[in-house]
């Protein structure tokens, strides 16, 4: 199996973060990220960019993260 690493830990930590963010978006209608640091502030909007950027990163590199 393929080690992580440090850019891929990066984006998949930056994934859960976003996807604990959408679960409570769901669950409590709760935006943590726009809690924490402000309603689209530069600074949500910057972690909103990292997430999605996280996203397809991890879609376009899947397969090598997949091998054996």
């Amino acid at each position: 199996m393929n080690k992580l690493n440090t850019l891929d830990w990066i984006t998949l930590i930056l994934l859960v973060i976003g996807g604990l963010n959408w679960g409570l978006i769901g669950i409590l209608d709760l935006d943590l990220v726009a809690v924490i640091f402000g309603e689209m502030s530069i600074l949500s909007r910057i972690i909103y960019l990292l997430v999605g950027l996280s996203g397809l990163y991890v879609l376009l590199t899947l397969g090598r993260l997949g091998k054996k």
